[in-house]
């Protein structure tokens, strides 16, 4: 990966640079030279505690590095978990630096919410370098740092931290911890770093954990890892790439509520010191719904069910209370804030927290809702009466709305349009609700419904196709074309092998593909700026040429697509061709389950 450039960009390292833990409450960003650059407490949309990743100075950071520049690194994830490991040697010895954010059975209710770095010595000598710089709420907290025992602790406002462990850190300042340690062959040294309440943690004095504790809370979460991936099925050549996918989509999923995350970071730039950047620390109804048909593709189906009770609490089991996004508790108001005394990732302004798009009105949320009411039943989970209300309702509004304009799956901020993968999921919704009503058996106006889905289908197929190159187009009586248009046989709107859907993959990769990667669309979008290639788009074309039959096309987009992930096989939102970096928040929910769906694909064409 190229360097982000030069001047501020020059402090900042490539965002694939950056490995990816989790615990299901909260995710973490470790930087290929051992530093903790993304943190945030106690949960994944929290303020962060270490966050050098938007602002190199202020941000904060936890850091194991070596005292010898002349050193070599390499890493890997442990199989079948998001432990990682990180070996660096230098003239004269070899270190392994082991990182996880803890779990344990149980967890989901009563975490740990601690990170746990342990260093092995395993060959001659190791100087070492430990810096602990916690800076809370997004920077603006520089914490209380005092000792408690055998212990330090960081307070301030309604943050604190435990730090514990064998290394023997010393106070730097006011703010800051610091140790010079030399890690021999055969010696181990443990970091712990421990998220508790401030009012919890004031006048505590209990001791720290003894570091058979520490070990046996590492075995743990690599066996809670290996655990969960374990239940998943095989899927031919590419299973280790998929468990990665399929990892970081469940440390994605916030184990208290069953809400899942779009990605791990906010305000990661869509292209190098632009604008374009977004908190995607939230739960999309869109994206969780991909995210579990997925992760069942690979066997792990228990998630669509927190997740299907998550979305009906949170809209008040009321369609009308829906909303297109949630906060990861379920939090409806997710008003965006601008953080202007934050540097933002490579200069590029401005970092936001919270996203105005949870107010707009996207119509493919109910055809989503309903497709998945209708695969959780067709496992044998059939709605009960509470249920049936509350997908009723989803089914009305769809009928009612499918005619208006909207946002749409890219959460265009200009003029709503009428798009045609949203009529589409309007739809959709229809077609599942009439199928549940006559599997089910329970009341429901079929008979409308049985009109509306006849009537949507002849808008998209007259207003939406575009007859000259005959294509489906992105909004109706427009010709731009629209990545999304990969998805319409997905749902069954149309067959994947019909001559319009032919036409309209060869025309979207004319149109939209740029060194072979698509672009999401051309069309103005209400914003500024640029940005790079949408990965996920790219995954959605291979898996449309596999079901088309077109194996070696489809392997060729599919290849293309995965080498857009760094060294250790995670994906970020977006890449750029001309320079190689990866480019948005990161890790990237939507590419890893685009990942998975076109891996599942490219099996099944044999």
């Amino acid at each position: 990966m190229s360097e982000p450039g030069t001047g501020v960009a020059s402090r900042y390292r490539p965002i694939g640079d950056y490995a990816f833990l989790g615990d299901c409450h909260t995710g973490a960003l470790v930087s290929s030279d051992g530093s903790v650059d993304w943190l945030c407490l106690p949960r994944l949309d929290s303020g962060s505690y270490f966050g050098r990743l938007l602002d190199s100075e202020r941000g904060g950071w936890c850091a194991i590095t070596p005292a010898d520049p002349a050193s070599r690194t390499s890493r890997r994830y442990l199989d079948g978990t998001l432990v990682l490991q990180t070996e660096t040697t230098v003239p004269g010895g070899r270190v392994r630096l082991t990182d996880c954010l803890t779990m344990r059975p149980g967890g989901a209710r009563r975490p740990y919410r601690q990170l746990l770095r342990v260093v092995d010595g395993l060959q001659g000598a190791v100087d070492l370098r430990v810096e602990v710089v916690p800076r809370f709420d997004y920077g603006q907290v520089r914490p209380w740092i005092r000792r408690a025992g055998h212990t330090w602790q960081a307070l301030g406002g309604d943050d604190g931290l435990v730090i514990e462990g064998d290394v023997p850190l010393v106070r730097s300042g006011l703010h800051d911890l610091v140790a010079e340690v030399r890690v021999a062959a055969g010696q181990r040294l443990r970091l712990s770093l421990r998220h508790v309440r401030p009012e919890v943690l004031d006048g505590s004095r209990d001791g720290p954990p003894a570091p058979a504790e520490l070990d046996r809370r590492l075995e743990q979460t690599v066996a809670w890892w290996r655990g969960w991936t374990a239940r998943g099925g095989r899927v031919g050549h590419n299973q280790a790439a998929l468990i990665r996918s399929a990892t970081v989509l469940k440390a994605l999923t916030q184990a208290t509520t069953g809400a899942i995350a779009a990605a791990a970071t906010t305000s990661l730039p869509e292209a190098p010191g632009g604008s374009r950047n977004w908190d995607y620390r939230a739960s999309w109804v869109r994206d969780s719904v991909f995210a579990l048909r997925s992760l069942a593709e690979l066997g792990y189906t228990a998630e669509a069910d927190g997740f299907r009770r998550f979305v009906q609490r949170s809209a008040a089991g009321s369609a009308q209370e829906l909303q297109i996004m949630y906060g990861l508790g379920g939090e409806r108001r997710l008003r965006e804030q601008h953080l202007g005394d934050l540097e933002g990732y490579g200069g590029a302004r401005p970092v936001r927290i919270g996203n105005a798009a949870a107010r707009q009105h996207q119509h493919d949320v109910y055809g989503e809702l309903l497709d998945l009411a209708w695969a959780w039943h067709r496992q044998g989970h059939s709605p009960d009466a509470d249920d049936w209300r509350f997908l009723t309702e989803l089914v009305n509004e769809a009928a009612k709305r499918w005619k208006t304009a909207d946002r749409g799956i890219w959460e265009l901020r200009g003029r709503p349009r009428d798009l045609v993968h949203s009529k589409v999921l309007c739809w959709v919704a229809v077609d599942r609700g009439l199928r549940l009503a006559d599997e089910v058996g329970f009341a429901a106006p079929v008979g409308h419904w049985a009109a509306t889905r006849t009537a949507i289908r002849a808008a998209v197929e007259r207003h939406g196709y575009d007859p000259g190159r005959g294509v489906f187009t992105q909004a109706f009586d427009r010709p731009e074309l629209d990545a999304a248009l990969l998805l319409l046989p997905i749902v069954g709107f149309v067959a994947w092998d019909d001559p319009r859907m032919l036409r309209t993959v060869e025309w979207v990769r004319r149109e939209l593909e740029v060194d072979g990667l698509l672009l999401r669309y051309r069309s103005p979008d209400g914003l500024e700026g640029t940005e790079g290639t949408f990965v996920a788009c790219t995954f959605w074309l291979a898996e449309c040429l596999a079901r088309q039959g077109r194996n070696a096309q489809a392997r060729a987009a599919f290849t293309r697509a995965s080498a857009t992930a760094n060294d250790l096989g995670l994906f970020a939102e977006e890449f750029d061709p001309g320079t190689g970096t990866l480019l948005g928040n990161f890790p990237q929910a939507l590419t890893h389950l685009s990942h998975i769906a076109a891996a599942v694909a490219l099996e099944w064409a044999g």
